[in-house]
């Protein structure tokens, strides 16, 4: 039996009755996996969203809020694209991008760290740009804009978090203590390293194995929240709400040039598609979350924007980017970038499929 999700209900549009056929195949091909989907067209203010009232492990989906509160600050004069921050020895963290490979000391611009951050997923570049605006002003912009109840942490604390629900010992862990981590593959190799570097024995963690201890972690609910909620956010964004138009264009450039998740919803989408996106990836969970742009059919006809946000959670990466790329397929068969009519706006409902 499928777990309870949102299903469409007489007088929505006809696209989602499609789509949401196309989303039930996906879903039960996916083994052991889940999938959640959340649509809006931004014109015609229609949406379907599947299984997304649930929360969802956003992983690097969290650095669109931490962009937006950077922005504000450079909107507001205390930051500018120009500043230049010095990288410590705290904040490396494992993962994609160029900022590692810059030693402590080096003076980065914001520019430079919203370009890694964003583009491609950097990870260290994050946490130089949440220690130098706040985590409490990051943690408001997602209040405003996302839920009032969701929290975001910094991403090496995503580690500490993580790999703590093995032993408390692990919120200590250093910089470099991540980063040897990383070093050692993923399994148990990992695991005997972590117990090397907190000076205990596998047999006194809490947890068996990295998937105990992920999902222990994903179970706090930190840095996650419903798709509904983050696809608002985005719709918000892309309404220039968020932001002033010059900030809103700066970061959905940015969006547009994301070199990450080319396999994913991208994947799916008419060739003439734009894609404004965030990808985020951790383990056994996958997501891509963004705003396509598919140009009129005529000339004179606007382009039809639908914000598209998406996870799957319960499987490897590769299996979680054909989800995605299916889904974006989905999306695209579905109709709901060709021109319609408005039809009667109804709220989806509630339901427990038999």
């Amino acid at each position: 039996m499928l777990p309870r999700l949102l299903v469409t209900a007489p007088g929505l549009p006809a696209w989602s009755l499609d789509l949401e056929r196309r989303l039930q195949a996906i879903d039960a091909g996916l083994a052991g996996g889940d999938i959640g989907v959340y649509v809006l067209h931004l014109e015609r203010r229609e949406s379907y969203a599947y299984r997304a009232d649930e929360p969802w492990y956003l992983a690097s989906g969290v650095k669109i809020p931490v962009a937006i509160a950077v922005m504000r600050a450079v909107e507001d004069g205390e930051l500018s694209l120009d500043t230049r921050i010095a990288l410590r020895e705290t904040d490396f963290v494992d993962g994609a991008g160029g900022t590692n490979r810059h030693p402590a000391g080096a003076r980065l611009t914001v520019a430079y760290l919203l370009e890694q951050m964003v583009v491609f997923s950097d990870n260290t570049a994050s946490d130089v740009l949440i220690r130098s605006v706040g985590l409490e002003r990051v943690n408001a912009v997602a209040a405003d804009l996302i839920d009032a109840h969701m929290r975001i942490t910094t991403l090496g604390d995503v580690r500490r978090l993580a790999y703590a629900q093995f032993h408390p010992g692990a919120s200590r862990l250093t910089a470099q203590d991540l980063l040897a981590l990383q070093r050692s593959p993923a399994g148990q190799a990992r695991v005997n390293r972590l117990a090397q570097l907190l000076a205990v024995t596998p047999n006194e963690f809490m947890q068996p194995d990295l998937t105990s201890a992920f999902e222990a972690y994903y179970a706090t609910h930190l840095n996650s929240a419903t798709l509904v909620d983050y696809g608002r956010m985005l719709a918000t964004l892309a309404e220039g709400q968020a932001l002033g138009d010059e900030g809103t264009r700066y970061l959905l450039d940015l969006m547009a040039r994301v070199q990450t998740g080319k396999q994913r919803i991208v994947a799916g989408l008419p060739r003439r598609a734009g894609f404004a996106h965030k990808t985020g990836t951790q383990y056994r969970r996958t997501c891509d979350l963004g705003i396509a742009t598919v140009p009129a059919a005529t000339r004179t006809g606007p382009p039809a924007r639908v914000v598209i946000a998406a996870c799957v959670r319960g499987t490897g990466t590769a299996a979680g980017e054909r989800a995605l790329r299916d889904i974006g397929a989905a999306v695209t068969a579905s109709g709901v970038f060709v021109d319609s009519a408005p039809q009667p706006t109804v709220s989806p409902i509630l339901a427990t499929p038999p």
